[in-house]
């Protein structure tokens, strides 16, 4: 017999990017995923996101049983105790707030906590991770970071350049997150992130979170040992409180929404080399079903019960708890 509920690890995921829907959140639940960063714009400009908001606004409306959209630490710590997944609204872009910084506080106003700086390619922020000559954070990003600092928005530099993503941790009054990658010494890939990032990142408090996305993770041949070896290495390298869990599932997609995320509206998709597919997952980790496996495996690869539990979900509550209420540069 399992331990109660009550005793059970608080897990939480950095990022997933699924197409929501009552059954893709009882996915979650059945997996014990208690918390979840789930991205609600990518490409979309204000008018567009202020529509997916909505959109999840309906969601939950309809599932109370189920998903509650949570602004606080005490409202995933609650959501856990009840059985519901507790929901944080996030960005994958700052296209949401088009050239105004002023709309970072009108989608925290609307229950938005993450925000990812940039997207694949250059914006008014600063660069990408696939830009070919990354210029680092602009003026306007300086003053986005500061608003988010403000208002208590996580900044996130998942898919943002490396020389961007250094401004940021410096600019930033306080600690950030890249929710969703892997350092490049586990696989040399242009979304991981190299040793010198990192180590910026920990010592300003911040937080990583392990992806298990099949193209930052080496493909669907990568075991879970190898995965969570690497998780292993790097808690034993910058800290066990700087390491998390931060899965990019896709759920319940169509094939064609990959197009979508990887164009946008900046190129044709015929300058696709190829036409987009999404990429097959391993077998021992096809969605949030399956975050037992993590813990199982993070225990096999050497972690003890209380770094298991920092990376499982402990050090997002802590990040969030230390950035939610706000603060000023």
């Amino acid at each position: 017999m399992g331990a109660p509920a009550s005793d059970r690890p608080i897990v939480v995921d950095g990022l997933q990017i699924n197409n929501w829907d009552r059954a893709v959140l009882e996915q979650l639940r059945n997996g014990g995923v208690h918390g979840v960063n789930a991205t609600c714009a990518v490409w979309e400009g204000p008018a567009e996101t202020l529509r997916a908001i909505g959109d999840w606004y309906a969601l939950a409306g309809e599932n109370p049983d189920l998903v509650v959209l949570a602004e606080t630490v005490e409202e995933i710590r609650r959501a856990k105790d009840d059985g519901r997944v507790a929901v944080l609204l996030g960005f994958q872009n700052s296209s949401p707030f088009g050239d105004d910084y002023r709309m970072v506080e009108v989608f925290h106003r609307l229950g938005v906590r993450v925000a990812q700086l940039t997207y694949n390619i250059q914006n008014l922020v600063g660069g990408a991770c696939y830009d070919p000559e990354d210029s680092g954070l602009t003026r306007f990003g300086g003053y986005v970071i500061d608003e988010m600092n403000r208002v208590g928005m996580l900044v996130d530099l998942s898919h943002v350049g490396n020389r961007t993503s250094r401004d940021a941790i410096e600019k930033s009054a306080a600690p950030v997150a890249i929710t969703h990658a892997n350092p490049t010494w586990f696989l040399d890939h242009p979304r991981n992130k190299p040793a010198e990032v990192i180590r910026a990142l920990a010592a300003r408090g911040g937080v990583i979170g392990c992806c298990l996305y099949p193209n930052v993770l080496g493909g669907e041949t990568t075991t879970r040992a190898e995965f969570c070896r690497m998780v292993a290495a790097l808690a034993g390298e910058i800290g066990p409180e700087h390491v998390a869990i931060g899965s990019d599932c896709t759920c319940n997609w169509s094939p064609d929404f990959v197009g979508w995320l990887r164009n946008g509206r900046w190129r044709p998709p015929s300058a696709n080399p190829v036409r987009p597919e999404w990429p097959k997952w391993p077998s021992w980790f096809s969605g949030p079903a399956d975050f037992p496996a993590i813990t199982e495996g993070l225990l096999e690869a050497g972690l003890d019960e209380a770094a298991m539990k920092l990376v499982l979900g402990e050090n997002w509550l802590r990040l969030f708890g230390e950035v939610f209420d706000g603060v000023t540069a």
